[in-house]
C-alpha cells in the first residue's frame, strides 16, 4: 500500500473543503457560495499555521496565543455550520472574521509596519462577500475594511513617540501614512476591478438566458409547426436524421371528405369570404382529428384527408374515423357558425395498407399512397351530398357498433364494379341491449 504523499493529500484536503456543507437541494449558485468560503476557511486557518513556523523558524520570539485564538474562531464557527446548516449566519460571522482578526492582529504587534501589512488579509471579507453574498452587498464589506485602515493609520501616526520627530521619525511616520495610502488605492482598485468584472459578467449572463429564452421559444414554435406538419414519431426521426422517411403499413383507415359543388360556390364569392370559408370548416375538422386522435394528412383545394393507424395512440382508429365522419356531417348541418354558406361534403372511408412518407427536401410533405388511397378517394368522388361511403374491409370493422344503408354496386374506373356500404350512424346500443 503507497503512503500518502503532498502531491495526493493536498487535492483530498481540497476536495473535502469544497464539498463540506454543500446538500443535495443546493443549486449551483449555491454550493459555489459554499465552496469558496469553505475553502478560504480552510486557506486562512492553515496559513495562520504555517506563519507561526516561519516566525520561529527565523528566530523570533512570537506568542502562540493569538493565532491559536484565531484558528479555533474560524474553525468552530465551521464546526457550527456543518451542524446547523445555517449558511446564511456562517457566511456572515465568517466573513466578520476574516474581516477584524487581521486588524485584532495588526493592533497587538504595534502598527503596519511591525505587522507587516497583516492587514491585507482583511481584504478577503470584501472580496468573500462580492463572492458569497453579492456585488451590491459587497460595498459596505469594503468601506468597512478602509475605515478599520484608515482608524489603524491615523493611530500609527499619532501615537509615535514625540521624541522621535526628527531626522528618520519623519521619514517612519511618512512612510506609515503611505502605508495607508497604498493599502487603500491598491486595494479599492482591485476591489473596483472585480466589481466591473462582475457586473459585466452579470449582464452577460443575463443576455445569455435571455439569447437562451428567445432560443427556447423559437424551438418550441419550430416544434409545433413540425407537429402541425408531419406525425410526431415522423418528426423525431426527420429531426434526428436525414435519410429518406418511408414506411408500410399493414393497416390503416383513411378517410376523404370533399366539398359538393365547391367551383360553383366558389364562383359567387370573393378570394376572402373562400378563404374564410375553407379556413372555418377545415379548422373545425382539425379539431375533431384531434379529438379522435387521428392524423391529418393534408387539404387538396377543397378535399380533406385524415388517416388513423399511424400511430399507436388508439387501437379502435376505424371506429374513431367513422365517428368523426358522423360528427364533420352534423357539424355542416347544425352549425351555421361554420357553414354559413349552407355546404355540403362527401366522404368515402377505405381500409388496408398503405405507404407514407416524407416528399422532397423542400416544403415537403407527409402523404399517403396505395390501392386504400385510392379506394378511398374514389368512392369519396362517386358519393352523393351527406353520404359516408365505406368500403367492404371498413363495413366489416364497424357492422357490430354502426348502422348502414343496403349496400350499393358502383363502377370504380381502374377498378371496375365494387361494393359501398352507406354509414349512417352508431347503433342505439340502449334499445338493442
Amino acid at each position: 500500500m503507497t503512503a500518502p504523499t503532498l502531491t495526493t493529500t493536498a487535492p483530498r484536503f481540497i476536495d473535502t473543503l469544497r464539498n463540506a456543507g454543500i446538500e443535495p437541494g443546493d443549486d449551483e449558485d449555491l454550493r459555489l457560495n459554499k465552496s469558496l468560503l469553505m475553502l478560504a476557511t480552510g486557506l486562512f486557518t492553515v496559513t495562520i499555521m504555517l506563519w507561526v513556523v516561519i516566525y520561529s523558524f527565523l528566530g523570533q520570539k512570537f506568542s502562540t496565543t493569538l493565532p491559536l485564538t484565531f484558528q479555533l474562531l474560524l474553525v468552530g464557527n465551521m464546526l457550527l455550520y456543518l451542524k446547523g446548516h445555517n449558511f446564511g449566519f456562517f457566511r456572515v460571522s465568517q466573513l466578520g472574521l476574516f474581516l477584524f482578526l487581521p486588524f485584532v492582529a495588526q493592533w497587538t504587534a504595534g502598527d503596519f509596519i511591525t505587522s507587516s501589512g497583516v492587514i491585507l488579509w482583511a481584504l478577503l471579507a470584501p472580496v468573500g462577500a462580492m463572492l458569497c453574498i453579492g456585488i451590491s452587498e459587497s460595498a459596505g464589506w469594503f468601506i468597512a475594511w478602509v475605515v478599520l485602515t484608515a482608524l489603524s493609520g491615523a493611530t500609527d501616526f499619532y501615537l509615535l513617540d514625540p521624541a522621535l520627530r526628527s531626522g528618520s521619525v519623519v521619514d517612519l511616520r511618512t512612510s506609515v501614512a503611505f502605508f495607508v495610502l497604498n493599502f487603500i488605492t491598491v486595494s479599492a482598485i482591485l476591489y473596483l476591478l472585480l466589481h466591473f468584472a462582475f457586473v459585466e459578467k452579470k449582464k452577460i449572463q443575463i443576455k445569455l438566458e435571455e439569447a437562451r429564452a428567445r432560443i427556447q421559444i423559437e424551438q418550441e414554435r419550430a416544434e409545433k409547426l413540425l407537429l402541425n406538419i408531419l406525425p410526431s414519431p415522423v418528426a423525431e426521426r426527420l429531426k434526428a436524421s436525414n435519410q429518406t422517411i418511408a414506411d408500410g403499413f399493414a393497416d390503416v383507415t383513411v378517410m376523404f371528405a370533399d366539398i359538393v359543388n365547391f367551383t360553383q360556390i366558389a364562383a359567387n364569392l370573393s378570394p376572402a369570404q373562400v378563404f374564410s370559408m375553407l379556413n372555418q370548416i377545415f379548422s373545425a375538422f382539425d379539431e375533431l382529428a384531434e379529438k379522435y386522435g387521428l392524423e391529418k394528412i393534408k387539404t387538396i383545394g377543397d378535399a380533406y384527408m385524415v388517416a388513423g393507424g399511424l400511430e399507436e395512440s388508439r387501437s379502435d382508429y376505424t371506429q374513431a374515423i367513422a365517428d368523426m365522419a358522423i360528427e364533420m356531417r352534423s357539424i355542416l348541418t347544425e352549425d351555421l357558425k361554420i357553414n354559413s354558406q349552407h355546404i355540403e361534403i362527401r366522404i368515402g372511408i377505405g381500409t388496408g395498407p398503405i405507404v407514407a412518407g416524407v416528399v422532397g427536401k423542400k416544403k415537403f410533405i407527409y402523404d399517403l399512397w396505395g390501392d386504400t388511397v385510392n379506394i378511398a378517394s374514389r368512392i369519396t368522388s362517386e358519393g352523393v351530398p351527406g353520404m359516408i361511403q365505406c368500403d367492404d374491409m371498413t363495413y366489416r370493422r364497424l357492422s357490430d357498433s354502426f348502422s348502414f344503408h343496403e349496400p350499393q354496386t358502383i363502377y370504380l374506373k381502374g377498378k371496375g364494379s365494387m361494393t359501398v356500404h352507406r354509414l349512417i350512424g352508431r347503433l342505439d346500443t340502449t334499445a338493442t341491449g
